[in-house]
């Protein structure tokens, strides 16, 4: 037996450490938190200091008895769990649940999975933080009381099934109020004008006017005063210039980035990190850190040199700006500064180059360029034409690396170099356009844009913020967007031989694509909790809870007297907002029904947003209708509202059976007899007609036919979520790229049933025909027990090749649902 057990909280970093370690050390995973706040009641005494309820979860307890009987076997405990507030308050769980010897237990940290790092912190262990453990108590309790005492209050009042949380429902906030802001912003128009000037030698480039005029009248008049006009430099200006390179990733920056240029969304990103840092090959992801140390420094500058040469490369010590920076104190970097491109799979080698590159760049040179100003003015008016030119003249970290902006943060630039020029040179004019442009309403966040904002207001810390996003999004507050935009005139006024000619061209405005888009009952539900907990939703307040637990972890702040404080105010509030406040529906009155005179208006409904002709108090029932998916309560105008009564439409009649269009859950669709086919993206159950609903049911019919046949069983063929894939004997089969989809030959589609087969018969562990009972193997090395369509989960530490079928039934008996018996009259 093992004379050390050392504990962490993943098997992957189990795994990793396991090999620095010699055969005195064994390495075991606690699968994260092993104790925790009970899920089906609040498990927080708040008339006893607030202390929580912590429960192991009865997946958890056969694991708990494992690392228990260890641990009395083992000499020295070693709890190696993250080294922020989560891991500390992991390895304290440990500690307590296990009911470790605190004379042969310890606590050690480290920043990155490498064993000179394992071995530092072996040789200097600690014990475990209390301070630490403390915060993370404060945050997981107070999250907990604002979660379970609101969101029952929006059951009552909104819609059962809505939740609302201390951070989540602050970030439904700062994009609904976005939305709001864009919905208001009314575009104005402006003439820009620019021209294209020519040297005596040729050489073209472009020159801006430093004024805009407000309409196509005075736009025109300038042009007109430009006609057979002289054109001369009047000054020239170059200046000396550098640019210095960002520092080094935090877990925000990180997440911001690789949304710019890998287009992970900010859940993906932490993902991917965590396997890079369990394997060994990057520093901790969550940190508020850009501090680089003094190893990490050396090895860069010995990389700089040796690939770029000593000229590229500076020292540089970063300072960061975040007031309550937690306990990992360095940035995000490689734990070998040689490694550019390991072998690994896609997204991690991506995501590992975009940390090498950072963290390279941070300690090189600035790059230094030559920036050039030219005026350029005429006889037959005031007004002054500028061009700006750069030339780069030593690059140095823009051989690496150049920061990635937000769309709001891109102005118009001036790129490149501007032609040799003397002040009083003459140039030619080959034209001079004033075009049409619009103010531009604020961008909509993206993922990478709410955690910068996120940031920016001291909301949430390194590791909320990939939890709060998808939280929002799994809620149904926020979507990603799906609109491309819209189009829209402008004008162009040319002056070109000394003639003006006016061109109509078009632009795209509005994409969705990809950004936050509050929904409607996102919206619904930010304004009931504005209205009636504007402190919890208020941004100074939130901030304010965050800096209370970085004291509370720094040791100097009380975290049962924060509670304290908090739920003074808090509590009576939700009790007040419970007994009096009315339910919220986000209903708009859009005006009368012609035919019937009653009330037409929008509002959230049981089954979603609808429109509502008549009110619940008159006699007649009123009449309803769903809202279409790309519509919202907010924006729905009166004729659209009335459109939707038209739905279902009948198309007309098709090889004996009535076609109709209709909308449902997962879009616009025809129906043809009993089968329901999706129309396209851009296509409408409102204008589809006859023609192309047949041409639809056409091509449904031609895929759904059989292809071949295998065994005496139809074989067909089509594409799904995942893919293009066949089916047969009803089993779904992935066509890889190894074949040709669109040429399957018998060879081919006998190979991927016998492959499929064996797979089915590789996955299955124990099976009783008679009882309709198997166990199957399952992902992430687990275990399912299944029965028709009731599956129940086995945990990682149960032999499934030992389930009796006792053991079975029992386990299925509990997660079957139970009939409900019939009220008596």
């Amino acid at each position: 037996m093992a004379k050390n057990l050392v504990i962490v909280e993943s098997p992957a970093k189990a795994k990793t450490i396991e090999k620095f370690l010699g055969k005195d050390f064994k390495v075991e995973s606690s699968f994260g938190h092993i104790a925790d706040l009970p899920s089906k009641e609040l498990g927080v005494d708040v008339d006893n200091g607030f202390k929580p309820k912590y429960i192991v979860d009865k997946e958890k307890k056969a694991l708990v008895k494992k690392l228990k009987d260890l641990a009395k076997k083992a000499e020295t405990i070693w709890l190696a769990s993250d080294e922020d507030r989560e891991g500390e308050a992991i390895s304290w769980h440990l500690s307590e649940e296990l009911k470790l010897d605190k004379a042969k237990t310890k606590r050690i940290v480290f920043n990155s999975i490498t064993k000179s790092a394992i071995q530092r912190a072996i040789e200097n262990p600690r014990e475990i933080n209390y301070n630490l453990v403390n915060a993370q108590q404060a945050r997981r309790v107070l999250d907990r009381l604002v979660g379970y005492e609101l969101s029952p209050i929006l059951w009552k009042k909104i819609k059962p099934g809505l939740s609302a949380g201390r951070v989540q429902s602050v970030a439904v906030r700062l994009i609904v109020e976005r939305e709001r802001n864009i919905e208001a912003f009314k575009p104005e128009a402006s003439f820009r004008v620019s021209a294209q000037f020519r040297t005596a030698k040729g050489e073209v480039f472009t020159a801006k006017l430093g004024k805009t005029f407000p309409n196509r009248e005075d736009a025109e008049k300038f042009l007109e005063q430009n006609i057979a006009a002289n054109f001369a430099v009047s000054d020239l200006d170059k200046k000396p210039a550098k640019k210095s390179p960002a520092a080094p990733f935090t877990t925000s920056t990180l997440q911001q980035e690789a949304s710019r240029k890998l287009y992970f969304s900010v859940a993906r990103t932490m993902q991917v990190a965590q396997r890079l840092y369990e394997a060994g090959l990057i520093t901790y992801m969550r940190t508020d850190s850009v501090n680089l140390s003094k190893e990490a420094i050396g090895a860069a500058k010995e990389a700089i040199a040796e690939n770029y040469g000593e000229a590229y490369s500076t020292v540089r010590n970063y300072t960061g700006k975040s007031k309550g920076a937690q306990e990992a104190h360095e940035a995000i970097r490689p734990t070998d500064m040689i490694k550019q491109s390991p072998s690994l799979e896609r997204d991690q080698s991506k995501l590992y180059e975009l940390i090498w590159k950072r963290t390279i760049a941070s300690q090189m040179s600035d790059a230094r360029l030559e920036r050039t100003n030219v005026k350029i003015k005429t006889t037959s008016h005031s007004e002054v034409f500028t061009a700006d030119g750069e030339v780069i003249k030593f690059d140095g970290f823009l051989k690496v690396y150049m920061e990635g902006r937000d769309e709001e943060d891109i102005v118009e630039e001036q790129d490149g170099m501007l032609p040799a020029l003397k002040v009083g040179n003459g140039l030619q004019n080959d034209y001079i356009t004033a075009t049409e442009r619009f103010t531009r309403p604020p961008y909509r966040y993206t993922e990478a844009s709410l955690v910068k904002k996120l940031e920016e207001l001291g909301i949430g810390r390194p590791s909320t913020y990939a939890p709060t996003i998808s939280t929002i999004q799994n809620r149904g507050y926020v979507e990603k967007g799906m609109v491309e935009g819209t189009e829209r005139k402008y004008r162009q006024l040319l002056l070109e031989s000394n003639n003006i000619s006016v061109k109509q061209l078009s632009e795209t405005i509005g994409s969705d694509k990809g950004k936050l888009v509050p929904t409607d009952i996102g919206m619904i539900v930010n304004d009931f909790l504005v209205s009636h907990f504007a402190n919890i939703l208020d941004y100074n307040f939130t901030a304010r809870v965050e800096e209370n637990f970085d004291e509370i972890a720094s040791g100097d702040e009380d975290w049962q007297q924060v509670m304290r404080t908090f739920y003074r105010d808090f509590h009576p509030t939700v009790l007040d907002v419970e007994e009096n406040a009315g339910r919220a529906s986000g209903e708009r009155v859009l005006g009368s029904d012609p035919k019937t005179g009653r009330q037409v208006a929008v509002r959230l409904g049981r089954f979603g947003p609808m429109v509502q002709i008549g009110t619940v108090e008159e006699e007649e029932k009123p009449l309803f209708a769903s809202l279409l998916p790309d519509q919202s309560l907010n924006t729905i105008t009166y004729e659209e509202a009335m459109e939707l009564f038209k739905l279902p439409r009948k198309l007309g009649v098709y090889e004996g059976e009535e076609i109709e269009a209709n909308v449902g859950r997962f879009g616009p669709y025809v129906r043809f007899g009993k089968k329901f086919i999706s129309l396209g993206k851009t296509e409408s159950a409102m204008t589809v007609d006859l023609e192309r609903a047949i041409e639809l049911i056409k091509e449904k019919q031609k895929a759904d036919a059989p292809i071949t046949s295998y065994e005496g069983k139809d074989v067909t063929k089509g594409t799904g979520r995942f893919g293009p894939f066949i089916k047969w004997d009803g089993m779904f089969i992935n066509v890889n790229k190894k074949y040709d989809f669109d040429a399957l030959s018998q060879t081919d589609i006998e190979e991927l049933i016998e492959a499929k087969k064996q797979k089915e018969r590789d996955k299955l562990v124990q099976q009783w025909p008679e009882e309709g009972i198997r166990i199957e193997k399952a992902r992430w090395g687990r275990h399912t027990i299944i029965k028709g369509k009731i599956k129940v989960e086995l945990s990682k530490d149960v032999d499934a090749t030992q389930v009796s079928l006792e053991e079975a039934q029992a386990l299925l008996e509990k997660k079957t649902p139970k009939k409900k018996s019939k009220a008596k009259k």
